[in-house]
């Protein structure tokens, strides 16, 4: 297990919220409103010296730890969960067999491709329920039927240590109601290695071709790769 403390201070959380959402920034963009620069600069020096950020020659950017942080945190409150990491997973095909692709926008793997994913509520009835509302609220389509594929286990380690575990629910559906845009593709299944991917999207398209009535696999990559 690798531990990650908290962080407690609202500059740092601040400059973390922000490194959360951008692949690199600026030393301004930062800077909270109304913030001392001299303080600023201390607390962005912390970070840097505990490895949560790291510098470079586009600007400032989540270092390892800061990339397992903001994998653990709520995306509201920036506090690390007490509870394991669930996702629902979609793999989408249109009429000609092409698989739906989201840019991610957010760290970790920020600006990599994945497959349409989003959390489960506590107030969802059912996995089933689950999957139709994130159909609903990351897609914008209402009137899909998704078909659990099965579940799998992704981690991500550094060195020895697991360093992110998400618990995915697949899900299967065909629709030719979404266009492509800056942060949705449609990709052929042969072609997938023409993006830069997320962990184990590869895998769980080529798994769910299978049609088995249901699958169970744990996929592990290093956090480097």
């Amino acid at each position: 297990m690798f531990d990650i403390d908290t962080l407690t201070h609202q500059i740092q959380m601040h400059i973390i919220g922000v490194l959360a959402h951008q692949k690199y920034a600026r030393f301004r963009d930062m800077r909270p409103d109304k913030c001392d620069t001299n303080l600023y600069s201390y607390h962005l020096k912390v970070l840097q010296r505990e490895g949560y950020i790291t510098k470079a020659e586009k600007g400032y950017s989540l270092g390892k730890k800061g990339l397992i942080y903001v994998d653990r945190v709520s995306a509201e409150s920036m506090n690390i969960r007490t509870q394991p990491k669930i996702v629902i997973m979609f793999v989408v095909q249109d009429g000609d067999g092409n698989v739906l692709l989201y840019r991610r926008v957010r760290q970790p793997f920020i600006e990599q491709w994945t497959l349409p994913c989003g959390g489960i509520s506590i107030d969802d009835e059912t996995i089933e329920s689950a999957a139709k509302r994130e159909a609903r609220e990351k897609l914008g389509l209402n009137d899909v039927e998704p078909r659990h594929a099965g579940d799998c286990y992704i981690r991500t380690t550094e060195g020895r240590a697991v360093v992110m575990s998400t618990l995915v629910h697949v899900f299967r559906f065909e629709t030719d109601k979404i266009s492509s845009s800056d942060t949705i593709q449609w990709a052929r299944p042969h072609k997938l290695n023409d993006f830069e991917l997320a962990p184990a999207v590869e895998q769980i398209v080529t798994r769910a071709f299978f049609n088995d009535p249901y699958f169970f696999e744990e996929y592990t990559q290093a956090l480097s790769e």
